[in-house]
């Protein structure tokens, strides 16, 4: 589908900046039935974007582990690591079981965060999980974020820094007990040609930009990040979460 996003609120633009970096636009899709998604393509400004990426590159403790996909072993096609206020449960996917790092140990994190909190008034994120994808052959298959610990309607919001990526969101099909599951072995690109197109929507998530997912949003959507063939740099992604 053509992606027509919707403004909601005006821009606003710093005078003494001729390339208009500092502009703010929230632009949201009204997915129907209560799911929603907002955009801010420049949520963090060109060049405070490329200090995050190069802190999180190069001082995070990335790492690419074994999960299990339909009853094989396979490495994950993208560098993760888990941060989490403590107290909370246990993250658990694909047999995986990463560490749980504190927002002490990497205090920039608490900054970007900070900055998340501000944008979406009534959030209260508690659990971020980064991924790094290194080229164009890292990626996500299609899965949708409705574990229970998250709760019924979550607020996802997601933090890119570096290449341009795109984001697929696509309609559950009805009836189907295993679309939730991620399907990291076959690429999301190769899965998309199998159903119709009404509902699939692409976003192109660019250096600094805010996704946030809402409401019925996981119930009734999966998305994913394809492989790109042409893509050789680096993409970092953050997601912030409510573990209830």
């Amino acid at each position: 589908m053509s992606l027509k996003l919707k403004a909601v609120s005006g821009s606003d633009t710093d005078p003494k900046n001729p390339n208009n970096e500092n502009i703010i636009k929230r632009e949201i899709v009204d997915l129907r039935n209560g799911s929603e998604v907002l955009y801010i393509q420049r949520f963090f400004t060109y060049d405070q974007s490329w200090k995050w990426f190069h802190f999180l590159n190069n001082h995070i403790p990335w790492t690419r582990p074994t999960v299990r996909v339909f009853g094989r072993s396979c490495l994950q096609p993208r560098d993760t690591c888990y941060v989490a206020s403590p107290g909370l449960p246990e993250l658990i996917y694909s047999g995986y079981k990463p560490h749980a790092y504190s927002w002490d140990d990497y205090p920039p994190l608490k900054d970007i965060l900070d900055a998340v909190h501000k944008a979406l008034p009534g959030s209260c994120f508690n659990s971020l999980l980064l991924n790094r994808y290194k080229a164009g052959n890292d990626y996500v298959g299609w899965h949708s974020d409705d574990e229970k610990l998250y709760g019924l309607t979550p607020e996802i919001a997601s933090v890119s820094f570096g290449c341009d990526r795109d984001f697929f969101l696509k309609k559950k099909p009805c009836k189907t007990s295993n679309v939730s599951k991620r399907h990291d072995e076959e690429p999301a690109s190769k899965r998309m040609k199998k159903s119709c197109h009404a509902d699939q929507y692409t976003f192109k998530l660019k250096h600094g930009s805010l996704l946030v997912m809402r409401g019925n949003t996981q119930r009734d959507w999966i998305h994913s990040v394809p492989k790109r063939a042409k893509v050789d740099t680096t993409r970092i992604n953050l997601t912030f979460r409510h573990v209830l």
